[in-house]
């Protein structure tokens, strides 16, 4: 549970960078390295009080500590100068593990101002690292500030439809998870506390999950975030890998029960150019993604997607080309949202498609659902609504789903309709 003094000092620190760090990604990352530098200061501390040693500033790394930037003798242009350095050197540090190299690495500071810099510092001094929840939640929020994720039609997925896709696809304990597009990693923090939540986890079930849940992403600045947000989340190293899902086939052999996402929307211009392991032939990121993630699906694999509306509707030989494979083979549920769910970054009307290798081969239809309100107005300040579709969608969802419903009966009985779309999905 995030509690006021928390908010307020996260919301202080970017209130501190807002006149020299403008843009609210390069404010979560200069809070992110801070915060992470602070708290390896905070664990060597913890080791030494227990009659241990420094492990992350030691040797030639001592000069760095935390605690050195507070030096009274420090005037403010050595404090930045050495506050600078340190950064940019962590990633070569010997004395860091690799996952702490990762998050540093390109690490600089973008401005030069000793004021900023140490009224800065003074605020994110005041947080401490401890081993429970409340640091992951605390990040969670300041990663809230983030809106668009880049350049690249990626934008934060709203929490409420996160859990419901998670709630819907229901990962289990045992099995390997993935989000090949992972921004900051919130499918991947929302899948483990829906287990956790379960209980009847061992310490043993803990760590077999923590090594199953697997995060990709080409953006270095998101991997970043991605790894902050697990380990702040109890993952001692966070699986969350700099990669290119669409050009590489470094990983294409890797398969996964269940896989979750919100894949980039737009295409750079000139189209994608993707290696020759794809089923469907396309030029087109949303068309891409959709096969790489059925096409690494295990045999008893289940995914949940964000995609454009463009994928259910559009003529173009590649969009009908997936849509036939998925209706033939892992499509049973079609859920349309709103078009504002995205604002104020984009209007941009998406559904989510549900993939469930033996649902599909047991079902001779697919369940559209379409949701109208999702507990927030529409508009772009996104204000909290009473109307929210959501619970009764995620029951109908789980009703359909269910081994002897009768269908025809839950047609009926609910007037909302199982249509067949065999014909309408292939051309």
């Amino acid at each position: 549970m995030l509690d006021n003094e928390t908010k307020r000092r996260i919301d202080t620190a970017r209130d501190i960078l807002v006149g020299k760090v403008p843009d609210p990604k390069s404010q979560v990352e200069q809070i992110t390295i801070a915060l992470i530098y602070k708290f390896m200061d905070d664990m060597d501390r913890e080791a030494e009080k227990l009659g241990g040693q420094a492990s992350f500033f030691s040797g030639d790394s001592a000069r760095y500590r935390w605690t050195a930037l507070f030096d009274p003798y420090l005037s403010g242009g050595e404090m930045t100068a050495l506050y600078d350095e340190a950064i940019s050197k962590m990633s070569e540090s010997p004395t860091l593990p690799d996952l702490f190299r990762q998050i540093f690495k390109n690490a600089y500071l973008p401005y030069r101002d000793p004021q900023t810099l140490k009224s800065f510092l003074k605020e994110i001094n005041g947080f401490k690292y401890d081993h429970s929840e409340n640091l992951g939640d605390a990040f969670e929020y300041l990663l809230s500030v983030l809106g668009s994720q880049g350049d690249a039609g990626q934008f934060r997925t709203p929490r409420h439809i996160i859990d419901f896709i998670v709630a819907m696809v229901e990962p289990q304990k045992h099995e390997a998870i993935l989000d090949p597009a992972c921004g900051t990693g919130g499918f991947l923090i929302s899948a483990y506390k829906a287990i956790l939540n379960k209980g009847n986890l061992t310490y043993e079930d803990r760590l077999r999950l923590m090594e199953n849940i697997v995060g990709y992403d080409i953006s270095p600045d998101m991997v970043r975030l991605s790894l902050v947000n697990l380990y702040l989340h109890q993952f001692p190293n966070p699986k969350i890998f700099e990669y290119d899902t669409l050009t590489s086939k470094a990983n294409w052999e890797k398969y996964f029960e269940v896989i979750m996402a919100n894949p980039p929307f737009m295409s750079p211009k000139g189209g994608i150019k993707p290696h020759d392991r794809f089923q469907v032939q396309a030029n087109r990121s949303e068309v891409l993604f959709v096969d790489y993630i059925a096409e690494h699906l295990t045999p008893r694999g289940r995914a949940g997607i964000i995609v454009p509306e463009g994928i259910i509707f559009q003529t173009g030989k590649a969009y009908v080309a997936l849509r036939k494979m998925l209706v033939d083979n892992y499509l049973w549920a079609v859920v349309s949202l709103p078009s504002g769910i995205f604002q104020p970054y984009s209007g941009v009307k998406t559904s989510i498609l549900f993939l469930d290798k033996q649902l599909a081969r047991q079902r001779d239809s697919i369940l559209f659902v379409k949701i109208k309100a999702e507990g927030f107005d529409l508009g772009a300040q996104r204000r909290v609504s009473d109307k929210d579709d959501l619970p009764a969608a995620l029951a109908l969802l789980k009703e359909y789903r269910a081994p002897n419903v009768d269908l025809t009966g839950f047609k009926n009985l609910l007037g909302l309709g199982i249509d067949d779309v065999a014909n309408l999905a292939i051309g």
